[in-house]
């Protein structure tokens, strides 16, 4: 589990916003739900998508979750790493400051 006081999943890198997600495809419904503690003590946004994990699918899926949930043009949001990994690094353009204050409330009510 994730404790308050822990670092959160993203941190600023220039102008922009650098998320840590662990996704589960295959899963009942499109979701974010909250935060994990990694063994290695790193924080992972925990997102679910229906999507299947084959041919981008869930990637996709995962975009336009995140987009959605942060009111997000999908074109601001960027898969960095981890196309074929349950953890994936997403870079979030637009105003870093105010997407940090979104993900904070967004994982407060997860």
């Amino acid at each position: 589990m994730h404790r308050p006081e822990d670092a959160p999943p993203w941190h600023l890198r220039g102008a922009d916003l650098v998320l840590t997600v662990r996704l589960t495809p295959k899963s009942a419904r499109d979701d974010i739900t909250g935060i994990e503690t990694l063994s290695d003590s790193r924080a992972v946004l925990k997102a679910r998508v229906r999507a299947l994990p084959q041919e981008g699918e869930a990637n996709a899926a995962l975009i336009r979750l995140i987009a959605k949930a942060l009111a997000l043009p999908r074109t601001a949001v960027e898969l960095e790493s981890g196309a074929t990994s349950r953890i994936k690094t997403l870079i979030l353009k637009g105003d870093a400051l105010a997407l940090q204050a979104q993900l904070a409330a967004i994982v407060k009510l997860a």
